[in-house]
């Protein structure tokens, strides 16, 4: 069975007071907590002080990152090189955020790319991709999710997937306050898992497949009572100790019945 990932991505939130407060409570919170995998992806900034945090509290919380470059050194001013992540502790990276997509013009060439990157350097990409509304209404949920997974397999090949981390989030739900029916994302999880599988079956029955957007204490558990839903990669609600470990605790729960 697969083993869920929670994952926390905080975007441009943060202070030290706040890093040093969520994690104090997370570590807490997350006590004797088994059967899930728990990440959070401070901003770059607060990477040193989140390590040294965890490190502290004796967590098994797994450190992320929010993205990264395509070079580990150079003349590329204010970037992050994968090198840097791994310095710092970060092994979970964040790539093709629908934020990054739009606001920085990241093509899906481009995000395979940097997927492909992260494996040559030993990390984990968390490879979101997912619809817009206008998209979603048209009907070509799965079109556009295939097509931004096949940028990474018609460059890399299948394999680049093992031990990867699919992450579908409608952008329609990021943020909004709406989100997918727990039997809507599954469909569409499980036909990210079939188009993986035509080329693997293997690596298709092994890969993690989170699902985002808008996902909450009082939502999770529908979530995850799914059969291709490993996970959640959590947004808002992974600001607050409690709310986020309440999402992990119903990971955890769900996947070990």
């Amino acid at each position: 069975m697969r083993r869920p990932v929670v994952m926390g991505n905080w975007k441009l939130n943060g202070s030290k007071n706040m890093v040093t407060e969520l994690i104090s409570g997370l570590s807490r919170e997350l006590q004797g907590v088994e059967g899930v995998d728990v990440a959070i992806a401070p901003p770059t900034l607060y990477l040193d002080l989140a390590e040294r945090m965890l490190g502290e509290s004796s967590s098994n919380i797994i450190l992320g990152a929010q993205n990264t470059d395509l070079n580990n050194s150079g003349a590329f001013t204010g970037d992050t090189s994968p090198e840097m992540l791994k310095d710092f502790g970060a092994s979970h990276i964040i790539i093709g955020h629908s934020e990054r997509r739009e606001y920085h013009n990241e093509s899906d060439q481009f995000v395979a790319n940097k997927f492909n990157f992260l494996k040559q350097n030993g990390l984990t990409p968390v490879f979101c991709i997912g619809e817009s509304e206008a998209q979603n209404a048209a009907g070509e949920t799965e079109t556009v999710c295939a097509r931004q997974i096949n940028a990474v397999i018609d460059s890399f090949g299948v394999e680049a997937f093992e031990n990867a981390i699919i992450a579908y989030e409608p952008i329609w739900a990021i943020g909004t306050g709406k989100a997918a029916t727990a039997e809507d994302a599954q469909r569409i999880h499980a036909s990210i898992r079939a188009l993986i599988a035509e080329q693997s079956q293997s690596i298709a029955e092994q890969v993690i497949i989170q699902y985002g957007g808008s996902v909450k204490p009082e939502n999770a558990q529908a979530y995850f009572s799914q059969p291709d839903i490993d996970g959640a990669l959590v947004g808002g609600a992974s600001l607050d100790a409690k709310s986020f470990a309440e999402i992990a605790k119903a990971a955890a729960k769900a996947k070990a019945l």
